[in-house]
């Protein structure tokens, strides 16, 4: 069973950047597609970006794109979320999530497994 940890969340001005860590343990991370969500405070989940294994496809919000990347390092069963020219709105907690599933997803009730988030905050 997989397990997830993230890391990398804090306070940071608007216009910084900041990079999360998602380790995976338990199993064969390789096999897993992984994904990054938010949850802005009084607002839904959202998909923020997933990176499938099968042929590493990558895809974003459509109004992330452009300040956020993702990558992935397989040897070290991590998944980076590098946010740059971050703005109040993206103050969230940010939660990792896998799946079994090689092909890309991006629909949130598609993960079995979930980090406990890591907390994103903004200032203006």
């Amino acid at each position: 069973q997989m397990q997830l940890v993230e890391s990398g969340g804090g306070l940071v001005q608007a216009g910084g950047s900041l990079r999360l860590s998602c380790i995976g343990s338990g199993d064969n991370f390789n096999l897993y597609t992984v994904a990054w969500f938010r949850r802005a405070p009084g607002k839904e989940r959202e998909f923020v970006s997933a990176f499938a294994w099968i042929g590493g496809v990558i895809d974003y919000a459509d109004d992330l794109k452009g300040r956020f990347s993702v990558t992935r390092d397989n040897g070290r069963n991590t998944l980076y979320l590098q946010m740059k020219n971050l703005k109040p709105e993206d103050t969230a907690v940010y939660y990792c999530a896998a799946e079994k599933n090689g092909l890309l997803e991006t629909r949130s009730e598609k993960f079995t497994y979930w980090g406990q988030g890591t907390q994103v905050t903004v200032s203006s």
